[in-house]
């Protein structure tokens, strides 16, 4: 899926977070949100995603088959962030099985192997609500990472990991460059890959000069 983003602007109270932004996030290609804490990286993100309206200009989105509805891009989507809910009543089984009940599991694995990727195998009956920060953060990843999508949205991506999870993620990152298009919310330059092409939200502030 192609993402093309003309004049994109949005707005808080008075002030602008980004002003009129063109770009066209192409498939197969990894792209990195760059810019300092609070500068509109998520904003920009919850935008690209549809969660989110934009104050002015258009999105447009399109696959092999042509331009895709702005109520249907959903499907061909996923995210993972920290601020992300789960359903803490749920067991780490109840939570995977309840999400591919609305996306399809990639490369024909089941929930058994799902769960074995992700590393969580010895938590599968415990309950999300006592999982640790860490823990909680590796299932939205995993659910992300193994869901069949077309686009990839990452957000912070390792926040709250250890080096053991930081370099799960990288592997499982790895596994999709090329095949999706990734877009990644950082300002932690080992969260995305050097190849990624920067997309420097200060070029979008409003009086703000290159």
């Amino acid at each position: 899926m192609n993402i093309t983003a003309t004049e994109l602007s949005k707005r808080f109270n008075r002030e602008w977070i980004f002003h009129k932004l063109s770009y066209r996030f192409e498939s197969g290609k990894t792209y990195a949100l760059v810019g300092p804490n609070g500068s509109g990286k998520s904003t920009l993100l919850h935008i690209l995603t549809g969660q989110v309206p934009p104050t002015g200009g258009t999105l447009n989105f399109e696959n092999d088959m042509g331009k895709v509805d702005s109520h249907e891009v959903y499907k061909s989507m996923v995210i993972a962030a920290p601020y992300m809910d789960l359903i803490d009543e749920f067991t780490l089984d109840e939570m995977v099985k309840f999400h591919f009940c609305f996306k399809q599991i990639r490369d024909g694995n089941t929930i058994d192997e799902v769960i074995d990727r992700m590393e969580l195998t010895h938590a599968r009956h415990k309950t999300v609500a006592n999982f640790s920060s860490g823990m909680r953060q590796r299932l939205k990843l995993g659910l992300s990472f193994f869901s069949k999508s077309d686009v990839l949205f990452l957000d912070e991506p390792t926040s709250n990991l250890d080096q053991k999870s930081i370099d799960w993620y990288w592997k499982n990152l790895t596994q999709l460059i090329g095949k999706n298009l990734i877009i990644i919310a950082s300002n932690q330059e080992m969260e995305y890959p050097s190849t990624a092409e920067k997309v420097d939200i200060l070029n979008y502030k409003k009086g703000y000069k290159a």
